[in-house]
């Protein structure tokens, strides 16, 4: 009996500045970048506090909270939720440290696109803005941009306001909040995956160079190599093609790594010089010269 009150006496002394002194002692090692779980303690009217269970309630500043102004600090923030946080400043004098909603959602975001890009996934990207460089854009919260040059659609940008577009990605920078997208990229890998050494497809001239033909092939470019226009030399392309010209020819080799296609014409003669003599001819009947062929391309 006595050794039992002996013990609820100890209790009984361990005072109120006994547990001050024991939470000072006791290292909670909050840090900057840490993710903790907290509940919304009180309301002011710049913030919130929370309680991470720390010694001092660690605050939450209006401008870290995704707020509009108009809308109610009690009502998307209710006391008493539990929540997950951003540590975005260190602790103070006081032993409080500054949380973030935003930052943390942000966090998430840049890793859930790391693992898309990662996984060669493409992403919704909603257009929100015209810029002369190309388009800005929102992807799951965060602000991007395309290129001009990386969209199907290069000249009404205005346009294209408010439209989701499919895309994949061509830098990912979290540290410089650097997210750059591509349309035309995506739009190439899927085309060439559709193709296949030995089909016939048809496209349009859009390039003449002295050593080929560039052709497009629903948004994605080949090359009409001059050594594959025809059997016989071919003195000048530009008597032979121009720009907008619909054309057909074989595609002799694909580099899907490389985003390279390379097309023929020449495989499509019947004799030497036909391409030259009577191109007209040969994209006519293209269909039943590829069927004559069959998988010999030599």
């Amino acid at each position: 009996m006595n050794s039992q009150r002996g013990s609820q006496k100890t209790k009984l002394s361990f005072s109120a500045d006994d547990f001050a002194k024991a939470l000072d002692e006791y290292s909670y090692d909050f840090r900057r970048g840490q993710v903790v779980r907290g509940t919304v303690y009180a309301h002011e009217g710049d913030g919130a506090f929370i309680d991470i269970g720390a010694k001092s309630p660690a605050f939450l500043p209006m401008r870290e909270i995704f707020l509009q102004p108009s809308e109610n600090l009690s009502e998307a923030l209710p006391l008493g939720e539990e929540l997950e946080f951003l540590i975005i400043r260190d602790e103070d004098g006081q032993g409080q440290v500054t949380l973030s909603l935003q930052q943390l959602e942000e966090k998430k975001a840049w890793d859930r696109i790391a693992d898309m890009e990662d996984d060669n996934q493409s992403v919704h990207a909603l257009v929100t803005g015209v810029n002369k460089g190309g388009v800005t854009v929102n992807v799951q919260g965060l602000r991007g941009f395309i290129p001009r040059s990386h969209l199907m659609e290069r000249k009404n940008l205005e346009g294209l306001v408010g439209q989701n577009l499919i895309a994949n990605f061509l830098e990912i920078d979290p540290e410089r909040k650097k997210l750059v997208l591509s349309q035309r990229q995506l739009a190439k890998s899927t085309r060439i995956g559709q193709l296949e050494v030995g089909q016939l497809v048809q496209g349009e001239v859009v390039a003449i160079k002295p050593f080929g033909v560039f052709v497009d092939l629903e948004g994605v470019t080949a090359l009409l190599p001059i050594k594959q226009v025809s059997k016989n030399y071919v003195e000048s392309l530009g008597a032979l093609f121009h720009i907008g010209q619909p054309i057909k020819a074989i595609v002799l080799s694909l580099d899907e790594a490389k985003g390279r296609i390379s097309l023929s014409t020449r495989v499509l003669e019947n004799y030497p010089g036909e391409m030259i003599q009577d191109s007209n001819e040969v994209i006519a009947s293209a269909e039943a010269r590829r069927d004559r062929i069959g998988k010999n391309l030599s």
